[in-house]
């Protein structure tokens, strides 16, 4: 089950290193990538006081995007590629074990299976991804207790959502020439309707705790099967 924190208790500290998710996002965009971006953060602070404190926004370690189409490479995910570049550029084993990661979709399950075999310590996402999602939205790989290789991190989402939603959704507008058979959108209407976190989700509270989401929040629509998506509500 997802977790998403509530827009009043978002933290500057996290929409400021989501914003740089964000355009990383943007760049694979404009690369005819799958739009999703990410910032490693070496954190200043406990993961279980990011969500509550004002000073100290972290160092950046790494930043990437997709890069799948340019290098051919279907591994590379933006998750993956930032790794790649910390174990090339860091003789420290620990570093990840005290670092936060933002990225602007929930990390799909091969995504979230790497991290926690490196040993990551938080997760903060954009969107959920309703089909692949490896931090609740599927499988909950993050937290597991089966998995023994590694230990647990916590996966919360819901920051700068409908912007990753957005992107998403402009990328899908588009013709993909890398698409084995191209479809033909020039008639689709591009939908600015963000619907609410998906009611199985859960609620990450400002003590620490988590509810699950209010039981009127309505059912997104059904996506139409000529138009579906691989990520949440797009």
């Amino acid at each position: 089950m997802a977790t998403y924190i509530p827009a009043d208790v978002q933290t500057p500290i996290d929409k400021h290193w989501m914003r740089l998710a964000l355009q990383m996002a943007q760049e694979a965009y404009d690369a005819s990538e799958i739009p999703v971006g990410c910032v490693f953060v070496e954190q200043t602070e406990p993961a279980t006081a990011l969500h509550t404190q004002t000073q100290g926004y972290g160092r950046m370690i790494a930043k990437s995007r997709n890069r799948t189409n340019e290098l051919r490479n279907a591994t590379l995910h933006a998750e993956l590629e930032a790794i790649g570049q910390i174990l090339r550029t860091s003789d420290d084993h620990s570093l990840l074990h005290r670092t936060t990661l933002y990225v602007t979709i929930e990390p799909c399950i091969m995504c979230a299976s790497a991290l926690r075999q490196v040993g990551i310590n938080h997760v903060v996402y954009g969107a959920g991804n309703e089909r692949f999602g490896g931090c609740g939205s599927v499988v909950p790989i993050n937290d597991e207790p089966l998995l023994k290789y590694q230990k647990a991190y916590t996966a919360l989402g819901g920051v700068f959502r409908d912007e990753a939603i957005m992107l998403l959704r402009r990328f899908y507008m588009t013709e993909n020439s890398n698409a084995p058979q191209p479809r033909k959108k020039q008639t689709r209407i591009l939908k600015t309707e963000i619907p609410p976190v998906p009611p199985t989700s859960r609620m990450h509270t400002p003590n620490g705790s988590v509810v699950p989401s209010p039981s009127n929040t309505p059912t997104p629509s059904p996506v139409p099967v000529s138009f579906t998506p691989t990520l949440e509500n797009v």
